[in-house]
């Protein structure tokens, strides 16, 4: 199921991280006093929201957790940036209010598909949701990241901000021309995740893994009972070409031992591409037993 259909049902379910780059006085509104805002803002959203440590001007805000939490969070942050410009306006004689902006970190890496073919999904997302929306043109100091500025209502910037995080989804789950033919996104966002660390500004990061790295290539090996091989092989090696193009793993069956009810299956690549081969190997299985249990549950063999 891809990111976006799953949207259009009721609201994605992955987890998923979003940062967020602020100004000192930003956080203090953001942290309140004695830690009692950003503590009410955990509580209420169920999302993990971390600011980065250090006396530099501008911060690093991260949200984690499943995509409805980070949808209330940045709703509180955006409620309370807004109301931060009501009562600075209260002591000014300005009488237009100026709209909330955030400011999020983007892998430059992702960029491209945010702002679309010729601009067509920037001006797409401009359009649906009323906000404001600009990707910088250079990236941020000594990082592979991008800031991308967001301003409106705080209804015009959440509604933004779950367009972005459809984008996003769709960066880390289509990998060539192949979407991931599994519901449970989780699991695999979690894995693209551990190999991409968030690291703070200031520190190079990967634009993806085993991209840039290109960390060595290691061996895995797994054991198969013969009676399951197939399910794995598919119809004419179907199913296996399908896990080797989206896993980018090289996949090698060994062929049936005399005498054994067993095959080995090595698998070599990065230590990404091996977890991935091994999630799509797993998510096979699960998807075959659910057909055995239920066939009317399955609709692909």
């Amino acid at each position: 199921m891809e990111p976006s259909k799953v949207q259009s049902e009721g609201g994605l379910n992955v987890t998923l991280t979003i940062r967020l780059l602020m100004h000192g006085k930003e956080v203090g509104s953001i942290i309140g006093k004695k830690g009692e805002t950003v503590k009410k803002m955990r509580e209420e959203s169920g999302a993990r929201i971390n600011i980065s440590e250090g006396n530099c001007p501008e911060r690093i805000v991260t949200i984690t957790g499943p995509t409805d939490a980070i949808f209330k969070a940045f709703a509180m942050i955006a409620y309370k940036f807004e109301e931060d410009i009501i009562n600075s306006m209260s002591n000014s004689p300005a009488t237009s209010k100026p709209p909330v902006t955030l400011r999020l970190v983007v892998p430059a890496s992702q960029c491209g598909s945010l702002i679309g073919k010729g601009g067509s999904k920037i001006k797409e997302m401009r359009e649906s949701t009323g906000a404001q929306v600009q990707v910088a043109g250079d990236m941020l100091p000594n990082s592979t990241e991008r800031a991308v500025t967001i301003s409106g209502t705080p209804e015009a910037i959440i509604q933004c901000v779950k367009q972005i995080c459809v984008v996003m989804l769709e960066a880390y789950t289509i990998q060539g021309q192949y979407a991931i033919p599994h519901p449970d996104l989780t699991k695999l966002h979690q894995l693209a995740m551990q190999q991409t660390p968030f690291t703070p500004l200031g520190q190079t990061t990967p634009a993806f893994p085993g991209l840039d790295a290109s960390p060595p290539a290691s061996t895995h090996e797994l054991t198969i009972p013969n009676d399951l091989i197939g399910c794995i092989i598919g119809r004419q090696g179907t199913k296996i070409n399908e896990i080797r193009q989206m896993s980018g793993a090289q996949i090698k069956i060994a062929n049936a031992m005399e005498g054994s009810s067993e095959r080995q299956i090595t698998i070599t690549g990065t230590p990404a591409n091996i977890s991935l081969a091994q999630y799509l190997i797993n998510a096979r299985f699960r998807d075959v037993a659910a057909m055995w249990n239920d066939p009317s549950s399955m609709t692909t063999s």
